[in-house]
């Protein structure tokens, strides 16, 4: 098993082509909200689509609180009831957006300059 920095396991998200992107979208903005490293694991056609769509579904979570994602996809072989399939690996980065302010009612509106 993966190992963050600190020794922690990293979780792993699995996504199926019957998951819900937003479901998966805000386990996704929550934890990189918590500073968790996210990664996700995804097996056929249906479940690569969904995990796409909840990767893209969280920018829109994330980005006006300051927060862009990256992702890096990989293939991972993996064993499924004695199976070996191929899977494909979603790991997703956080970078903070320089310039966009946390909290709204901390800026100064331009006529009060």
């Amino acid at each position: 098993m993966q190992k963050t920095a600190h020794g922690e396991p990293v979780s792993c998200l699995k996504v199926s082509s019957k998951s819900s992107p937003a479901s998966v979208a805000g386990a996704i903005a929550g934890m990189i909200k918590d500073g968790l490293p996210v990664e996700m694991q995804a097996v056929g056609a249906g479940a690569v689509n969904q995990a796409v769509k909840a990767i893209a579904i969280s920018r829109g979570f994330l980005s006006p609180v300051g927060i862009e994602v990256a992702c890096i996809p990989s293939f991972a072989d993996i064993v499924i009831d004695g199976e070996y399939r191929t899977a494909i690996h979603f790991s997703i980065e956080a970078h903070r957006l320089h310039g966009v302010v946390d909290d709204p009612a901390s800026e100064t509106p331009e006529d009060d300059r």
